[in-house]
């Protein structure tokens, strides 16, 4: 890998001096061209970025010289003359560190422009660079909470980029070429996911979640890693659920300030659950490992990445996402480690199979020596059924219970299993299956399902389109959103709907739902994903009849649970037993070694045995702890 000086002798070599650059930045893995002349790169026909991005296979972006720059004041009202109104602009910002306007718009094509004509038309004019944002179709204020914070703290941001830079294109030689993987959760068990990558002379690890349903061991072992966490270049996060992030702010806490890689949706759905869960924690009267400040320390470290986007992390390591199709912006890691040295590519959860939600996730790669795959429904028991008898379930389940003058009760992870049931229902609704059905959404689901639209681009087409037509279905008039003063009003009358989460009745709203709902017989209680070890769904589903519940005096009564269970295997996120098989037949090209993790430890062991039988690879279930040398 060339040094930061090389790379720059290199692009001033290669530039006119008619581009008047004044100064090549490095922030993070990206190199910024600062110019007194932007006209002459949007103006050029030789296309002198393409071409020099193309040989460094680095990302390389044009922003003006301060000196170049008009008074915010002055350039708000030249953008606003250039926008066109229909394109609904929410907010305009000025980004003095980065020299970046932040644009929020309904529509941010228009602020584009054809051929980018309106965007460029800002750079010449103000000096200011354009960066465009999409905002939801719904209010969220903890998605303005999350852009307000990160420019605010641009200076800093600015600072970490520039530091990360100078480690990412260090000089790092070893005489050793050797790969390890160490398992540090999730291995034999679902939940707490969290592994580390160390060469000679990178170390990274790859997700830092948290087990909800075990509060006696749910922590990740980061006591186990032999160096501090200063030393650590990388923190990579596949997607956003908490028990494969919700540890990541204690890294901070603890002093680790190295940069957090996830895509753009993860950020901000990671943040919020981060944020729910802290909440929720000093609500119980119990303390969080880490606090909104942690969090918002985080927030701050994280570098965005687009799928399929190559980006240097360290000398001798390249990341790169693909879509997973588990819930918005989740992804599968994948990891070129020296010159070719070793390709690992972590699956993280996965879904290789319909959803409502996301387009059919990638399954091929540049190169797979190493193969690390969930294994969540790894026994061979363990076949949904398919999509549409599922939807055809619900649908029965619902006007059923309606019959009855019941109410029922979903749980649904706020991010995913929400949004993938809210469109099922509102599918329902639309062709006249419920129409006097009332859905409520409590919990995180409104805050995410705002988050969604945000990001449509990483939705499937058909969802996108409704979204760019402004008829989104996550705010469809059929969902009302509700808070904890309302619920016993709602469930009066019967016949409701109610979307809640916690997805496996640890707390939250769908909690306080099933504990007001349980000993009616008329009501349904319908799981839609996952139950981990040790969660009261998981209890439930297993038949337990009588819960010991404390009331507001801090008295216990016996909950007897009459209503009625169900459970529609056909919509959870994760890939059943023979989608996960037909994953690692399909994947290109195919590995040379398999290791199985998240999964109970009897199904992961059993589903690595199947791998090396019915496929030839090797494949292995390891422990917690272990160490593997991948090469």
């Amino acid at each position: 890998m060339m040094e930061l000086n090389e790379i720059e002798k290199f692009i001033m070599g290669k530039l006119p001096k008619t581009c008047q650059v004044t100064n090549v930045d490095f922030e993070g893995p990206e190199i910024v061209l600062y110019t007194k002349n932007p006209s002459a790169f949007f103006d050029s026909k030789e296309n002198h970025v393409g071409k020099i991005a193309f040989e460094l296979k680095k990302k390389i972006s044009i922003r003006a010289d301060k000196s170049k720059l008009m008074d915010p004041s002055d350039a708000k009202k030249i953008i606003e003359g250039l926008i066109p109104s229909d394109a609904e602009v929410k907010n305009i910002t000025f980004v003095d560190a980065f020299c970046q306007v932040v644009i929020e718009s309904m529509k941010p094509g228009l602020v584009i422009g054809k051929g980018g004509e309106t965007s460029k038309a800002i750079i010449t004019q103000t000096g200011w660079t354009p960066k465009i944002l999409r905002a939801p179709t719904s209010n969220s204020e903890f998605l303005q909470g999350i852009r307000y914070h990160l420019n605010k703290h641009a200076p800093e941001r600015k600072k970490f980029l520039q530091e990360t830079s100078k480690k990412i294109y260090r000089v790092a030689t070893s005489k050793h070429d050797w790969v390890r993987l160490t398992g540090l959760g999730a291995f034999r068990e679902v939940g707490r996911s969290c592994m580390m990558v160390d060469t000679p002379i990178t170390k990274i690890l790859m997700d830092c979640g948290i087990n909800a349903a075990r509060p006696d061991d749910p922590y990740p072992y980061l006591d186990a890693l032999y160096f501090p966490l200063s030393e650590m270049d990388a923190l990579i996060i596949s997607h956003a659920h908490m028990d494969h992030q919700g540890f990541a702010p204690f890294l901070y806490r603890m002093g680790f300030r190295g940069p957090l890689y996830c895509t753009e949706p993860t950020r901000d759905l990671m943040a919020l659950l981060q944020f729910d869960f802290v909440d929720l924690l000093v609500k119980e009267g119990k303390e969080p490992p880490y606090t909104e400040k942690d969090i918002k320390e985080e927030l701050k470290h994280v570098i965005v990445r687009d799928y399929r986007e190559v980006t240097d992390i360290a000398p001798d390591m390249k990341l790169t996402f693909f879509n997973a199709s588990h819930i918005l912006g989740s992804s599968s890691v994948h990891l070129h480690i020296g010159e070719g040295a070793h390709n690992l590519v972590y699956s993280g959860d996965y879904k290789y199979g319909f959803t409502r939600l996301f387009d059919t996730m990638d399954i091929a790669y540049p190169r797979v020596e190493t193969l690390i795959t969930e294994s969540t429904y790894g026994g061979e028991h363990d076949i949904m059924p398919s999509r549409d008898d599922a939807e055809r379930k619900l649908l029965r389940i619902i006007q059923d219970t309606f019959a009855k003058g019941g109410n029922v009760l979903i749980p649904v992870f706020a991010v995913g299993r929400g949004q993938e049931v809210m469109l099922v229902i509102e599918e329902f609704y639309r062709q006249g299956l419920l129409p006097d059905a009332k859905v409520y959404i409590d919990g995180l689901t409104k805050e995410a399902s705002a988050i969604h639209t945000a990001y449509p681009e990483y939705l499937r087409q058909n969802v996108q389109r409704r979204i760019f037509s402004n008829d989104s279905p996550f705010t469809s008039p059929l969902f009302h959103q509700v808070t904890a003063k309302d619920r016993d009003e709602i469930l009066k009358n019967g016949n409701v709907i109610i979307l809640a989460s916690s997805g496996m009745l640890n707390g939250g709203a769908s909690l306080d739902y099933f504990y007001r709902m349980a000993d009616n017989p008329n009501n349904t209680l319908v799981f839609a994903g996952w139950q981990g070890e040790g969660s009261l769904g998981r209890k439930l589903q297993a038949g337990i009849k009588d819960i010991p519940v404390a009331d507001n005096k801090g008295k216990t009564r016996m909950l007897t649970v009459n209503l009625r269970l169900e459970a529609l295997e056909g919509f959870s996120g994760h890939s059943d037993f023979l989608q996960l098989q037909n994953y690692v037949r399909n994947i290109n090209p195919q590995p040379k070694r398999i290791i199985v993790d998240h999964g109970e430890k009897t199904k992961t062991v059993a589903f690595a045995k199947h791998l090396t039988n019915k496929f030839g690879i090797k494949s292995a279930a390891i422990r917690n702890l272990d160490t593997i040398r991948l090469r």
